[in-house]
């Protein structure tokens, strides 16, 4: 991993940093919007077309037999489920906590306005597959929505090698609480949900992290559905002092770096023997992992180790960076958070790693990359809930309203809009 001063970079190399990978969704946008027209147009029949260039297989069925779905928990290795079970209880927990309440206030004499919570209808969940089978990600989206109230949820995801999906998935979103499930992946799985298909439903918001096929989907069809943000390549900061274990922090660098080769990590600290112990202790244990080539790759491009002069500014560079995963490994971790603005989860103190919230915590692990923790928060409970406002006028209220309404809606040229008001006041006249 390349060792820097913050304050001895040259612009060039700051923002190189800021931006982490240069590989974004735009580079494959013409692709992907062919291949969301061709679904569009011959639905199923383009899914099918699909699976077979794409995945090397010739579906059968693109939706899973409910039959197959329900027995699923049945046919897997009792360790695995109890530890699905007992991080599925943890997310529940927490992202129950996250449901609003609804609430009206008095906003002047006659006048009440308040909030109602209604859940979104239908509810599409896209689970990656590549380089590992993620469970957790099932769990992380379909168990808020469930949360929320969401009447359907439906799960899309790449086919094995035999057209199936593998009964390990299957378990895991019926332990969740998915309607059904499809073996439709990439662009094409995002357009099918997005408009339906002879098979697949349309949906009203597709949620779940995917690869740059995936992302530039999602970014080119959300106004036809929500959906939650565009994700890129796992990434983590971690700001540490000279008390700080670097053996932790190394290992939650070959962590994060596992996941991809453009995944970024990076470390600020005020300790020069911390990076040096952090960089030596990689060398040293990188190759004896089973992703070596991996992470190598990943901290090669995207690695690096920052010294700055003291705590604030290493917070005012995380706050810039707007890390994915920030772990803050400090003497006293909780002080220093009160200074976070940008983060998408945070992690305080050397005993918890960022596996932590990935599976076990309860909090949520679909959370925003590249930068979009200055303005979005991770997935939650709330992300499947619509607001919305409402409000009723008594005779008195109505009064009390006339003039700024009147004198509002005439300025703004919608006479129409005065003379709502003035109609009914001269019926409560009579």
């Amino acid at each position: 991993m390349k060792i820097s001063k913050l304050k001895q970079m040259i612009k060039e190399n700051r923002d190189k940093l800021l931006i982490r990978s240069e590989i974004g969704a735009e580079v494959v946008l013409e692709t992907v919007s062919k291949i969301i027209g061709d679904v569009r147009h011959d639905k199923d029949q383009a899914l099918l077309r699909f699976s077979e260039q794409f995945d090397g297989v010739k579906l059968e069925n693109i939706k899973v037999p409910q039959d197959i779905l329900e027995r699923s928990t049945s046919q897997v290795d009792g360790t695995l489920l109890d530890a699905l079970t007992s991080a599925a209880e943890n997310i529940e927990k927490f992202h129950q906590a996250q449901v609003p309440p609804e609430w009206i206030c008095n906003v002047s004499e006659g006048v009440s306005a308040g909030q109602i919570v209604r859940p979104v209808d239908t509810v599409g969940c896209y689970i990656p597959g590549g380089r590992a089978v993620y469970l957790s990600t099932i769990l992380m989206t379909i168990i808020p929505a469930r949360i929320a109230g969401v009447n359907r949820i439906i799960c899309c995801t790449p086919p094995d090698e035999n057209g199936g999906v593998k009964k390990e998935i299957l378990a895991t979103a019926r332990l969740a609480g998915a309607d059904e499930v499809y073996s439709v992946g990439g662009a094409q799985a995002i357009a099918a949900m997005t408009y339906g298909t002879e098979t697949i439903p349309q949906v009203d918001k597709i949620v779940g992290p995917g690869n740059i096929y995936v992302t530039a989907a999602k970014k080119l069809v959300y106004g036809d559905v929500d959906i939650d943000f565009p994700a890129g390549p796992s990434e983590v900061l971690i700001i540490a002092d000279e008390t700080a274990n670097p053996d932790y922090i190394a290992i939650d660098l070959m962590a994060q770096a596992e996941h991809d080769p453009d995944a970024a990590c990076v470390v600020v600290t005020t300790s020069d023997e911390l990076a040096e112990s952090v960089n030596n202790i990689i060398k040293d244990e990188v190759e004896s992992t089973s992703r070596k080539e991996l992470i190598k790759e990943s901290l090669n491009k995207f690695g690096h180790i920052i010294l700055v002069d003291d705590l604030t500014e290493a917070v005012e560079f995380s706050n810039k960076y707007a890390p994915e995963h920030l772990i803050i490994m400090t003497r006293e971790p909780g002080k220093l958070v009160e200074n976070v603005s940008s983060a998408g989860s945070i992690f305080l103190g050397e005993l918890t790693p960022v596996a932590a919230g990935d599976y076990g915590s309860g909090t949520n692990h679909v959370l925003p990359t590249m930068g979009c923790a200055r303005f979005s928060s991770g997935l939650s409970t709330e992300s499947f809930i619509k607001k919305p406002t409402v409000q009723r006028l008594t005779d008195e209220g109505l009064k009390n309203l006339e003039k700024m309404v009147i004198t509002l809606a005439e300025y703004e040229g919608l006479y129409s809009h005065a003379e709502s008001f003035r109609k009914r006041l001269n019926d409560i006249k009579d």
